[in-house]
C-alpha cells in the first residue's frame, strides 16, 4: 500500500527497535542460535560423494563422515595407529604358496603366491534412512523401478514419503570392492587394485563385455548387476565375514581398509540411484551418498550449503579413553568413554572469497578458520625462538592456534604427454630442469605462506620414511650445498640448461618464435591473482611466456583426467604413512590418462617403475632407502614435478570449539568434535552488536533537512487550493 509522505520519516525508524536482540549481519535463521550446530564453509562444490571415484580432499570432509570402512585411525595417538571401525578387529595377514598351502613365516617374500584377509564385521550396524530401502506390506521396494508419473515433485531422496533401513552385511564391503572396476565408474585405485586384488583386472573385462552386450540389446534394462558375477579376490564367508585375497605380499594394503574406497555400498542403493529419472533430476550416488557413519547428507545445494546431520540409525561409538601423555593437560579426554558424536549437525556454506571466509570467523559465524597470507599478521605473533602464537587481537576474542606438519607435498606438474614439454628427449628435460630452477619456491613460501612451508627436494614429505633431510636430501639439479644448506642453483645456470634444450633467451632456435607455455590452475579471488603473477614472472626470468588457464576444480580435474594440461599446480596429502603413498604417483601404471590412475603427471620411466615394483613391498630399513634414494634421483633428473613445498598448517579455532587434534590421515573426525552452543551465541551478539548512532544521527539530519522543504510543499498546496475554490465559487 501508498505510504503519506508525512510518515516516512517514522518508517525509517522502524527497523531501529524492530531488530533489537538480534544481529543484523547473522547468516543463519534466528531459531538456530542455541542449537548444537558446526558452522563451516566450502569454496568448490564435491565433484564426487561416492566412495568409488572421490579421492580429493574437499570430498572426503564429507565422505568420511558418511561411510565407514572397515578401519579408522585413533584419534589421539601418534605415531598414527590403525584401529578397528566397522569391524570386530584388526585382521591378520594370512600368507599362502601356490599350491594353496599357508605359510606361518610370510617373511619369505619369494614363497608367498597369495595374501588372505578375513574381515569379520560387527553386528546390529543399520543405515541410514533411505528410500532405497523402503518396501511395502508384501516386501516389494517401493522405489526400485519408478515411472516419470512417480517423479513428479522428487528433487532429492528427502522428498520421497517413505524411508527405510537394513544392517551392514558382508555382502555390501564384497559389492564396493567389486565396484572398483565398474567400467562406467572410473575408480581412480583400479589401476593400483588390479594390480593386486586377484581377479580384479579380469573382473573388469568382463564387466566391459556385458555392459557392451546389453546396450547391444534393444529394450533391455541396461543396470549392470554386479551381483551376478563372482569376483575372486573378495568373497563372502557369511552375514558378517568376507575375505580379501591379494596376489603376492602388500604390506600397505591394510591401510586402504581405513579409506572410502572399501567402504560398503548396498547393493539396492546402487540399483535405486541408477534409475534414469532419478539421474536425469541429478539424483545420484554421487550426489547424494549413503553409509552407517555418525553422520549422513540431507542437503546438497552447491550454491548455498551442503549440510550433514546425525544420523538417527548410528550404532554409537565412545571417544577414546586412551592418548598421547599431553593429552590430558589439553583437555582432549575430559570426553572419554561419552558416546559420539557431540554435534548434532554441520552446515557448510558457499563461499568462495577468502575475505568474506575471514571476516565471518571472526564475526563467529565461522567456528575455525586458517590464515591467508593477507590477515597472517592480524592473526599470528613469532616469539623469541620463531614459535608461532596468536595476536593480542585473537587472544582477546578466545581464539586458538593449532600448528601442525601435515605430511602434504604441493606440486607443479608437467604433463609428460605433451609434444612440448613432456617426454623423455634431452630437450624436454633440460626444458623442464631449466624451469625448475627459475621457480623460486624459497620466495614463494615466504610471500604467500608467510614462511609457513618447506621448499619440497622430492615428492616424499616429512615423517615419512625415505624422506632425506640435510645434504643427502638435496635436489643436486636444482640446488647446491652452501654452508650447511641448499642453495638454490642461478637464474645464469637455467638460462644455460634452456638454450641446451633449444631455446636460447626463451625464443624457439629452430624458428625463432617466442616459447609459449599454458598453465592450468584453479583461482578465484585476489590472492590467487597475486600467485599467478608471480609465477607469470618466474618464467619470465627465462624469457618464457606463460599464459594462465584457469577454471573451477570440477572441471581441472576433468581436464587433468584427459591429459588436456601442459602445466598444472595440485598437492597430495598422505593417505597412509608409507613412502609408497607418494612414489605411486609417479608410477606409470598409475598413468591418469588411459588409466584413472593418481599419476597426473603421465610419468614413466622404465627403471623407475622397476625400482616401484621392488620398493613397495619392502620393510623400511637400509635396504628399502637405497632402492628410494636411486628412484628419487631419477625422479630429480627427469623433473616431471615442480617440487614445490611441503605446507605447514596454521588453523585458528574459537573458544568454543573443542577436542581439536590435528590429524591429517584421519578425516572421519567430525563426530569427536564438541561445540558450546551458548558461549558461541553471546559472543556473537557481543561482536555483532548493531552500532545504530550514526544511523540515528543520518536520520535526525534527514528529517531536519525535510522540514523546509514541508513547510515550501505546504505553503504551495494551501496557495494552488484557494484559487481553485473561487473559481467554483463564482461557478455556482
Amino acid at each position: 500500500m501508498k505510504v503519506p509522505y508525512k510518515y516516512l520519516p517514522v518508517l525509517f525508524l522502524v527497523p531501529l527497535f524492530a531488530c533489537s536482540g538480534d544481529s543484523w549481519n547473522n547468516p543463519y535463521p534466528a531459531t538456530d542460535a542455541d542449537k548444537n550446530i558446526l558452522y563451516g564453509a566450502f569454496a568448490e562444490r564435491p565433484k564426487h560423494l561416492d566412495p568409488v571415484q572421490s579421492y580429493s580432499s574437499n570430498e572426503i570432509l564429507f565422505t568420511a563422515q558418511i561411510y565407514e570402512p572397515p578401519l579408522q585411525y585413533h584419534y589421539l595417538k601418534r605415531p598414527y595407529t590403525l584401529v578397528p571401525l566397522s569391524i570386530e578387529k584388526i585382521p591378520i595377514a594370512q600368507y599362502f604358496d601356490e599350491n594353496g598351502k599357508q605359510l606361518l613365516d610370510g617373511n619369505s617374500d619369494q614363497r608367498v603366491a597369495y595374501t588372505v584377509y578375513e574381515i569379520v564385521i560387527k553386528p546390529s550396524i543399520n543405515y541410514q534412512p533411505h528410500p532405497a530401502f523402503a518396501k511395502n506390506d508384501q516386501g516389494k521396494f517401493l522405489y526400485h523401478n519408478l515411472t516419470t508419473k512417480d517423479l513428479v515433485g522428487i528433487f532429492k531422496p528427502n522428498d520421497f514419503s517413505y524411508t527405510g533401513t537394513r544392517e551392514l552385511t558382508a555382502e555390501d564391503y564384497v559389492f564396493q570392492i567389486k565396484r572398483l572396476a565398474h567400467p562406467t565408474l572410473h575408480s581412480p585405485i583400479f589401476g593400483l587394485m588390479s594390480e593386486y586384488i586377484v581377479g580384479l583386472k579380469e573382473y573388469s573385462a568382463t564387466l566391459k563385455r556385458v555392459a557392451t552386450e546389453q546396450s547391444k540389446e534393444e529394450g533391455k534394462n541396461t543396470y549392470l548387476d554386479l551381483n551376478n558375477y563372482p569376483l575372486e579376490g573378495a568373497q563372502v564367508v557369511n552375514a558378517h565375514t568376507y575375505r580379501i585375497k591379494i596376489k603376492g605380499k602388500y604390506p600397505q594394503f591394510i591401510y586402504w581398509l581405513a579409506m572410502p574406497f572399501f567402504a560398503p555400498v548396498p547393493w539396492e542403493v546402487e540399483r535405486f540411484y541408477t534409475q534414469q529419472g532419478l539421474i536425469e533430476k541429478n539424483i545420484t550416488l554421487d550426489w547424494y551418498p549413503v553409509g552407517t557413519g555418525a553422520y549422513m547428507l540431507t542437503e546438497n545445494d552447491p550454491n548455498r550449503a551442503m549440510i550433514l546431520e546425525k544420523n538417527p540409525n548410528f550404532h554409537g561409538e565412545a571417544y577414546p579413553s586412551e592418548g598421547m601423555p599431553n593429552d590430558i593437560a589439553a583437555g582432549l579426554l575430559a570426553d572419554a568413554g561419552k558416546s559420539l558424536p557431540f554435534i548434532d549437525k554441520a552446515v557448510f556454506s558457499r563461499d568462495k572469497e577468502s575475505i568474506s571466509r575471514w571476516n565471518k570467523f571472526l564475526q563467529g559465524y565461522y567456528d575455525a578458520s586458517g590464515i591467508g597470507s593477507d590477515s597472517f599478521d592480524q592473526a599470528v605473533q613469532l616469539m623469541g625462538q620463531g614459535e608461532a602464537t596468536v595476536t593480542e587481537e585473537m587472544k582477546a576474542q578466545g581464539i586458538r592456534l593449532q600448528t601442525s606438519v601435515p605430511t602434504s607435498t604441493y606440486y607443479v606438474g608437467f604433463n609428460m604427454l605433451d609434444p612440448l614439454i613432456g617426454g623423455s628427449s634431452d630437450s624436454a628435460r633440460k626444458l623442464r630442469q631449466a624451469i625448475s630452477i627459475a621457480v623460486d619456491y624459497e620466495e614463494y613460501v615466504s610471500i604467500f605462506s608467510n614462511g609457513r612451508g618447506i621448499p619440497a627436494q622430492g615428492p616424499i614429505a616429512p615423517g615419512i620414511a625415505g624422506y632425506r633431510d640435510g645434504q643427502k636430501g638435496i635436489n643436486s639439479v636444482v640446488y647446491d650445498w652452501e654452508n650447511e644448506q641448499p642453495k638454490r642453483k642461478s637464474i645464469e645456470a637455467a638460462k644455460i640448461l634452456l638454450a641446451e634444450a633449444g631455446y636460447p633467451n626463451g625464443m624457439d632456435a629452430k624458428t625463432n618464435a617466442p616459447l609459449v607455455l599454458y598453465f592450468d590452475v584453479t583461482a578465484h579471488g585476489a590472492e590467487d591473482k597475486s600467485n599467478l603473477d608471480w609465477m607469470r614472472k618466474q618464467f619470465q626470468k627465462l624469457n618464457i611466456q606463460l599464459v594462465v588457464r584457469s577454471t573451477d576444480y570440477n572441471r581441472f580435474q576433468d581436464k587433468i583426467r584427459k591429459g588436456n594440461a601442459q602445466i598444472f599446480e595440485w598437492g597430495w596429502n598422505a593417505d597412509y604413512p608409507d613412502p609408497e603413498n607418494f612414489l605411486f604417483l609417479l608410477h606409470g601404471p598409475q598413468r591418469k590418462v588411459g588409466n584413472d590412475g593418481e599419476n597426473a603427471a603421465n610419468y614413466d620411466n622404465p627403471e623407475y617403475d622397476n625400482l616401484f615394483e621392488k620398493m613397495k613391498n619392502m620393510e623400511n630399513g637400509p635396504e628399502r632407502q637405497e632402492v628410494i634414494d636411486r628412484m628419487i634421483v631419477i625422479l630429480r633428473q627427469d623433473a616431471p614435478w615442480l617440487w614445490g613445498y611441503h605446507p605447514k598448517d596454521f588453523v585458528l579455532y574459537h573458544a568454543w570449539y573443542e577436542n581439536i587434534k590435528p590429524n591429517k590421515l584421519a578425516h572421519n573426525n567430525m563426530k569427536y568434535f564438541r561445540i558450546d552452543a551458548n558461549l558461541r551465541e553471546k559472543k556473537r551478539k557481543e561482536w555483532n552488536e548493531p552500532v545504530l548512532w550514526p544511523i540515528a544521527s543520518g536520520l535526525i539530519v534527514l528529517i531536519i533537512s525535510l522540514i523546509p522543504v514541508m513547510f515550501v510543499y505546504r505553503r504551495r498546496e494551501r496557495g494552488v487550493g484557494i484559487p481553485n475554490s473561487r473559481a467554483q465559487d463564482s461557478n455556482v
